[in-house]
């Protein structure tokens, strides 16, 4: 991967965050604030518009630079937790201006890393993390050639499993029991993410 690859991969992110803007609105209004959508599109375009304009050749500042622009965007508690997983991304990758896979993958488990350590959440909290964690496992330990597509249906599995979490964090913790039986929009939107990746990798992405 390249900035310019960086570049292709964010655009598709923000097209399929956007064009699934009414759903992750939906699944916020069950147990969240309901402003999932707005805050998700806002924070992805602000990423896209910085990438278009970008000169930067290093992925690691490109990436955190991704992060400001983010949080600065998306300020609500899914945005820091994003913001965290890009700034983990972009310690690793520091100096980089060209990576494969495994080091893609490795990038991707220090953002995980970074959420863990700094929000005090882990897997199986109902979070974002629930979708995240599966996908960058699967890319860590498969050597199939359709990697991707598999670390993507990993993440829609993994928010999938949400469903059955009681909610620990945030709004919908308050729900309680309640909260069982519902997807997480924050696993939703992680598994979005790779969803927009993978098809971006088979040149299939809708603008």
């Amino acid at each position: 991967m390249t900035v310019k690859e960086l570049k292709e991969i964010t655009e598709a992110i923000y097209f399929k965050i956007n064009e699934n803007k009414d759903y992750l609105t939906r699944l916020d209004q069950e147990s969240g604030d309901g402003d999932l959508g707005i805050s998700m599109v806002s924070g992805f375009q602000a990423v896209k518009n910085y990438m278009e304009t970008t000169e930067e050749a290093d992925l690691g500042r490109a990436l955190n630079k991704c992060g400001d622009v983010f949080n600065e965007a998306a300020p609500s508690s899914l945005g820091t937790i994003l913001t965290f997983f890009l700034k983990g991304m972009a310690k690793n990758l520091k100096g980089c201006s060209e990576c494969g896979l495994d080091r893609i993958a490795e990038a991707l488990q220090q953002g995980i890393e970074n959420i863990m350590k700094k929000a005090g959440s882990k897997p199986g909290e109902k979070t974002i993390l629930d979708s995240l964690l599966p996908a960058v496992q699967t890319l860590r330990s498969s050597k199939d050639r359709n990697v991707i597509e598999e670390a993507a249906m990993a993440a829609k599995k993994g928010c999938e499993k949400t469903r059955e979490m009681k909610a620990v964090w945030g709004r919908a913790a308050y729900y309680g029991e309640k909260s069982i039986g519902i997807i997480d929009g924050g696993a939703a939107v992680g598994a979005l993410v790779f969803e927009a990746v993978n098809e971006w990798e088979k040149g299939v992405c809708n603008k």
